[in-house]
């Protein structure tokens, strides 16, 4: 609430010399978004909070308690919320300790005159009750003493019956307002406790001219009592302004005898009537044993309701994945007349933005840590410093629009969960999902209750910043599959294990050469035992030198080497830094792979047993070294510390050399004789590190390439990025909330571990245009999936943010990281918390079945799609196959032979817009635990026809929905659906983007009830 105040009496009135006014105080965080909290110093006198930087600094805010709620947030008991009648955002106040959480609740609560009246009102109640027990004290004392029932066994008794829920009720509220669109607000007031819930808000249907009608669901479990108070205010929709408000008595509402209760809508300040609000009950059937009257019946098979989120629902697990949700509730009629309660809800999700965040930070250090790799490979050949500078150039151009568009994320704020389908082009949300939703289905019936059903909507992975004018990536990466840059691929561990080579050799050599050295300096002092100290040193420094060595990746890359020399004979290529380089000497020294071979014998034959005699020769020269030492000090050869092989190796040439050399040490000085022998070991180390410097730069080098410069221009790994960015969020999402509901299942969650998740992308993109090139990226970010996988842990804490996932590894073994309360994670299997990967098995289903798909069929070419269908059909039998013989006991495997036989036909059959193919692969994906997602360019109103036929194609085939009612449910949850609101939040119209003409080439059960779209 606005109020003209003087700002000085304010700072008067938080001053700390006033602090006996004050009926608390103490730090808090506080904010307008339930994230980002900011800590602050409050303090409460009357019913103004004071908000200061610090405790005694500038005030900052101040908050007047009038027309306001306080309430805890659930699930987290240190945070409050207190949400304004007016409209204004809601602050969220934080403390350390969930005592204190509670110590503010009761002061702020109490604080406001709304608190004050129902005390006032609760106490009057206390007194007339009191006092009608007094007046029966006599008479029902006297009754007692001869039936032997006590008065306090009455009292007991009556708080029993004030203390038991009254719910489920469903409730029907008609408004009688002038005014063109409203909204409704129920919250629900526990006199007793003094505390307030949230109940839900929603948009009131308008019944006729001034009268608007919805309904408002309290489930069986709800705290809904005969001392409750609802409070109803009402809104005007376009400008979220306040109209009116009213309150009722859950007691009262239940005993009248009238249909239904009429009640003022009163302005805020409580004297002007600017409506009427009706409240009436609705019986479900199998709430009571009697019929409900025919006056309280809804006349509309479909009512649509509006109904709260579960308390599990608002778990700190399903807020960290879920936000913003919209809910309808339905009922709809079975075949047997009985009745369905249907709960749709449509959420936002806050991955839509923390994951391409965490995309983008991991795939700037990783360029980062490719760029300071190459660098410090030190002096390279020409050619090599070209292909060198090329990936430096290539990572860098990454990295630096990485970093501008995750600084442009960081911008937004932290509440920030939807991409507008209108956004989709925007060139800093290219990573970000176009309007990802979660869209949910619950179904409670007379024989079931609580079954829920999940698909994930959004807008098919592609980059429409680049737009589509060449094509989409499976086009653009099919032009540059025959890349300039040649690179052998070299897996992640090689690579690591050349650096590490590289980083052996580079100490190693020196500590070798420096004993060598010493060795010559200490033959001069003829000390026998210093000699000995030494030569022991340089054994053991040698024999680690050739350890390392001996390894074939050293090996296998001096002949790949070799063979890219070869295959490059006399060809050229400009490098980006402007070097024009021969690459016929690709080798690191400037010569062949030979290391000797003249220039123009490329095509000689390699010999492999080279590298195996240069690191021989290290062993060998070493062996002389030791047998000219032991004769120095007048002994017989001795057993060397060397291999057997390298001792046979070395014997002969050891023996050669001993011919030349003196029997005693009294001809000529010991450094003489050794200086030959040290000479030929320095050279023999230096011929090895220059073959394994060349050979281990090369494996580096060719890595960085492979990863950057071979995987095309950065346009297209950009490109690429951003739409396995996209796919990512919205898989992770489907993910986690199928895991949250299949966690209390040991079956489901051996299927993970032995099998892995089947993820199933349903596509209606067409053939034609713009949408081809779509596809094209969809097919390649779906296929870049297969590389995710995924691990559970333990969470820290309960915090929204110790609960949201994390992405860890590097491009093509991504590990996403989903953390569990503590509670829920140690009741999960032992396989599970030793933190066993999940694998990701992604299928992609397109069929086309706009007009656009109409012209493509006719006249142009549809072979993507038929591609594309049987490629994941195959992907689909595999994932079966392997699921039957892992766990050939799993419930409703038996079927799926049938389905895949059924899903073959319909894929092979030249049919035109057979969308038996999606519907088929959709009871697929659901019959073995997968995720299903749904998408179509921008997944507001193809998808909205595709999500709500499913939705009505399950309650048919599993909860019996009545064919002859079919069709009504269909209209209904299209027409004032969660898809409707989606639509509203998209393009801010309540219309489906078709025209007539459009929807004649749609299939039937495609095409949205008549006044839904235009």
């Amino acid at each position: 609430m606005k109020l003209r105040v003087n700002h000085k009496q304010l700072q008067f009135l938080s001053r700390e010399e006033t602090s006996g006014n004050f009926q608390k105080e103490g730090t808090l965080r506080v904010g307008r978004q339930e994230r980002g909290l900011t800590e602050r110093f409050c303090r409460l006198r009357g019913n103004l909070l004071f908000i200061l930087n610090k405790q005694g600094g500038k005030l900052e805010e101040v908050l007047l308690l009038e027309r306001c709620e306080v309430m805890k947030l659930p699930g987290d008991d240190t945070r409050l919320a207190v949400s304004f009648d007016s409209g204004d955002p809601p602050v969220f106040l934080q403390s350390s300790i969930s005592s204190e959480c509670a110590s503010w609740l009761v002061v702020l609560t109490n604080a406001n005159t709304d608190s004050l009246k129902r005390r006032i009102i609760h106490l009057h109640t206390l007194i007339n009750t009191h006092t009608t027990s007094q007046k029966q004290h006599t008479h029902v004392a006297s009754h007692c003493a001869e039936v032997g029932t006590s008065l306090g066994d009455v009292g007991a008794a009556g708080e029993a019956e004030s203390a038991a829920k009254v719910s489920p009720q469903h409730l029907r509220v008609c408004v009688v307002a002038a005014a063109a669109r409203v909204q409704l607000q129920v919250r629900v007031i526990d006199t007793h406790t003094h505390s307030v819930r949230n109940h839900c808000c929603c948009r009131m249907k308008e019944a006729s001219d001034g009268v608007f009608v919805t309904s408002v669901c309290f489930r069986g479990d709800y705290p809904l009592y005969h001392h409750s108070r609802i409070k109803v205010t009402v809104y005007h929709e376009e400008e979220r302004s306040f109209l009116g408000f009213t309150s009722f008595s859950i007691r009262d509402l239940l005993k009248s005898k009238e249909p239904h209760i009429s009640l003022s809508l009163r302005t805020m300040d409580a004297v002007n009537e600017v409506g009427e609000v009706k409240v009436s009950c609705l019986q479900m059937e199998g709430e009571s044993e009697h019929q409900t009257p025919p006056e309280h019946k809804c006349p509309e098979l479909c009512d649509s309701l509006h109904g709260s989120v579960h308390d599990k629902e608002n778990s700190p697990m399903m807020r960290a994945v879920l936000c913003a949700q919209v809910c309808k509730v339905y009922r709809f009629q079975t075949e047997d007349k009985r009745w369905l309660l249907v709960r749709e809800h449509m959420s936002e999700t806050p991955l839509s933005f923390s994951l391409p965040k965490q995309l983008l930070s991991t795939l700037i250090h990783e360029h980062t840590s490719r760029v300071q790799e190459v660098k410090n490979l030190g002096d390279l050949s020409p050619h090599w410093d070209g292909l060198r500078h090329d990936v430096i150039n290539h990572c860098n151009h990454l990295i630096g629009c990485y970093q501008e568009t995750l600084s442009e994320l960081d911008k937004l704020s932290a509440s920030s969960c939807f991409k507008s389908s209108s956004s989709k082009s925007d060139i800093h949300l290219q990573f970000v999902p176009t309007n990802l939703h979660c869209q949910r289905m619950e179904v409670t019936g007379p024989d079931s209750t609580g079954v829920w059903y999940e698909v994930i909507t959004f807008g098919a992975p592609a980059d429409h910043h680049q737009a589509f004018k060449h094509g989409g990536l499976k086009r653009l990466l099919s032009k540059h599959a025959q890349s300039r840059y040649s690179s052998i691929s070299y897996s992640e561990d090689e690579s690591s294990r050349a650096r590490e080579l590289l980083s052996s050799v580079a100490q190693l050599q020196p500590l070798v050469f420096g004993l060598a050295e010493e060795l010559l300096s200490v033959s001069l002092e003829q000390n026998f035992a210093r000699l000995q100290q030494v030569l022991d040193g340089l054994i053991q420094q040698t024999k680690l030198f050739v350890h390392a060595l001996k390894d074939e990746l050293v090996k296998s890359a001096l002949l790949a080497i070799h063979n890219q020399c070869a295959e490059n004979y006399n060809s050229s290529h400009v490098h980006s830094n402007g070097l024009l380089c021969d690459n016929m000497l690709a080798n690191q020294e400037g010569e062949t792979s030979s290391g000797q071979q003249d220039p123009g014998r490329q095509d000689a034959e390699y010999d492999e047993e080279e590298w195996d005699r240069a690191w021989a020769n290290v062993a060998k020269s070493l062996n002389c070294i030791i047998v000219m030492s032991d004769r120095l000090q007048g002994r017989e050869e001795r057993p060397q510390d060397l291999t057997p092989s390298e001792q046979q190796e070395a014997t002969g040439d050891s023996n050669s050399q001993n011919t030349a050399f003196s029997s005693s040490s009294s001809a000529t000085s010991w450094q003489e004789q050794l200086l030959p022998l040290v000479v030929t070991l320095r050279d023999c180390v230096r011929e090895a590190v220059c073959k394994a410097r060349a050979a281990m730069t090369f494996v580096v080098l060719q890595g960085a390439v492979a990863f950057s410069v071979a995987q095309g221009p950065t346009q297209i790994v950009h490109r690429r990025h951003a739409v396995f960015s996209q796919g990512l969020s919205a898989v992770v999402c489907g993910f986690m909330l199928k895991l949250y509901g299949g966690l209390e299942d040991p079956e489901f969650l051996q299927q993970l571990l032995s099998v892995g998740v089947l993820v199933q992308f349903e596509s209606l993109l067409s053939t034609y245009g713009d949408e081809v090139g779509m596809l094209e990226d969809m097919e390649v970010a779906v296929a870049d999936l297969s590389s995710v996988a995924f691990t559970i842990l333990e969470a820290k804490t309960e915090q929204l943010d110790d609960l949201l996932p994390t992405l860890s590894g590097a491009w093509g073994s991504f590990v996403v990281v989903v953390p569990l309360p503590q509670e829920t994670f140690r009741s999960l299997p032992q396989e599970v918390k030793e933190g066993r990967l999940i694998q990701v098995h992604p299928a992609l289903f397109n069929i086309g079945i706009n007009q656009q798909q109409s012209l493509a069929e006719r006249f142009g070419d549809s072979s993507l799609q038929e591609r594309v269908n049987q490629q994941s059909c195959e992907r689909l039998r595999v994932y079966c196959q392997t699921l039957r013989e892992r766990l050939p006991h799993m419930a409703g495997i038996q079927s799926l032979s049938d389905l895949l036989s059924s899903l073959n036909r319909c894929v092979e059959t030249k049919k035109r817009k057979n969308v038996e193919v999606l519907w088929i692969a959709a009871t697929v994906c659901r019959q073995v635990n997968g995720v299903r997602l749904t998408s179509c360019k921008s997944a507001k109103d193809r998808t909205a026809m595709s999500v709500t036929l499913e939705q009505c194609v399950l309650l048919r085939e599993r909860h019996t929905l009545s064919q002859q009612h079919f069709s009504t449910a269909l209209d209904c949850m299209r027409r004032d659906g969660c898809r409707m609101e989606n639509v509203q939040k998209n393009v801010g119209n309540r219309k489906f983007a078709f025209s007539g003409v459009q929807l004649l080439t749609f299939p039937k059960l495609y095409r949205p009830p008549d006044g839904s779209f235009g």
